[in-house]
Formats: structure tokens, C-alpha cells, sequence
């Protein structure tokens, strides 16, 4: 059986080394540039992982010796198998992280792929409110904030990718402050998070936002 231990994030940037490898071996026939990009590309693809067995880096890095479309296409499809979801998560627990929300709607958790989530979040129209659920060692945290349409493009913060964004603004409380005392943090986001776990590729910022509203 199959061990999983390649995350969503991870398996985004294998995608984008193939794409670009794809890219090149389209376009470029000095034979000196190619082999320089296979190598590239699987090192990248290896520098994503803290920690590999022997098995698991020679099978990544099988992705320097293909020529084809297909040869590309099956390298992915294989890779899914190896795919380490979300971890699971029930109503229940999503409800506990929000405690002060009575009337929390949280999407069909039955029809998400959860092998390509790094994080979990849905908008509630009625509310104008995103919310996100992360899991970190071993738990899940959770924060919401008001999300707003800018109906303009520019980079997410999460993914990096140019795309229509919006700006996400999550209310704080500092300890050192008196009870009624708020400030609020906000950054740009992708307006829709499905495209934006298609396409991360780093948790850094994810985090450092999560980790700087919770402070």
C-alpha cells in the first residue's frame, strides 16, 4: 500500500516543475539548456521536502527523464496516490472554532476533495465573512474576518498567484490592550480559495498571517 507523504502544497510545485520542463522541452533543443532545466527542476522539487527515504527522492526525481505529454501526465496521476490529505475533520470540531458564530454555515464537507486542500475556507454570503481552518501539528485553528471584493487583480498573499482578489480583514484583540480595545489585520487574498490550493506552493505566508491575528 501506498504511503502518502507528499502534502498539497508540495504536489503544486511538482505540477509547476513539470509544467515548466514541459515549457522548455517545447521550445529549447540545446541539449546543454535542457539538461540544466531536468536537473533544476528536480532539485526544486526535492528542496520542497524536509524529509525523504531513498525510494520516495529517486521516485521524484524521475520527473528529469521524461519527453512526452504523457510520459508528464502519468508521472502526475501516479503521484496522487501519494497525496496526504487534509487531515479529517467533522462539523463538530469546525463548529468549536468558532463558538461565538450559533448560526455557522459550513460548506458540504462531503463533496471537497481533501486531498487538494492545504487549508479549508468558504465565504458566507449572508455575512460577508471568510473563514479558514488550518491544521497545525496535530490541531486545527481557526480565524474569520470580513472579506471584500476589490474587483481588481494582483498577487495573494497565500499562493502568490496574479488573480481578481479580495481583502480579507481579521478583527484582533491584543493582550496588552483593555477588553474593548480591537485592531484588525488585512491582506489581499484570492477572491475563490479552490484556485488558490490548486496553485500554493509555500505555507510561509499562510502561516505567519494565521499565527500574527492569533497573537
Amino acid at each position: 500500500m501506498s504511503t502518502p507523504f507528499i502534502r498539497n502544497h508540495q504536489y503544486n510545485i511538482i505540477k509547476k516543475q513539470a509544467e515548466f520542463l514541459q515549457n522548455t522541452l517545447r521550445t529549447v533543443a540545446d541539449r546543454s539548456v535542457l539538461e540544466t532545466v531536468r536537473y533544476r527542476a528536480a532539485a526544486s522539487i526535492i528542496e520542497a521536502f524536509p524529509y525523504l527515504t531513498g525510494d520516495q527522492q529517486q521516485m521524484l526525481e524521475q520527473i528529469s527523464t521524461f519527453e512526452t505529454t504523457y510520459d508528464f501526465q502519468k508521472y502526475l496521476s501516479t503521484l496522487e496516490a501519494y497525496l496526504e490529505p487534509y487531515p479529517p475533520i467533522t462539523l463538530k470540531q469546525i463548529q468549536k472554532l468558532f463558538p461565538k458564530n450559533k448560526k455557522l454555515k459550513v460548506p458540504d464537507l462531503r463533496s471537497i476533495d481533501f486531498r487538494y486542500l492545504t487549508y479549508l475556507s468558504w465565504v458566507d454570503i449572508a455575512t460577508n465573512k471568510l473563514f479558514i481552518v488550518y491544521p497545525f501539528e496535530g490541531q486545527f485553528i481557526g480565524i474569520e474576518g470580513r472579506i471584500t471584493p476589490t474587483h481588481k487583480k494582483g498577487y495573494c498573499l497565500f499562493c502568490n498567484r496574479h488573480q481578481e482578489l479580495a481583502f480579507f480583514t481579521v478583527r484582533t484583540n491584543p493582550s496588552s490592550a483593555s477588553p474593548d480595545h480591537f485592531s484588525a489585520i488585512g491582506q489581499y487574498v484570492c477572491k475563490e480559495s479552490r484556485g488558490c490550493n490548486q496553485c500554493i506552493t509555500d505555507t510561509g505566508a499562510l502561516e505567519k498571517f494565521i499565527f500574527t491575528v492569533l497573537k
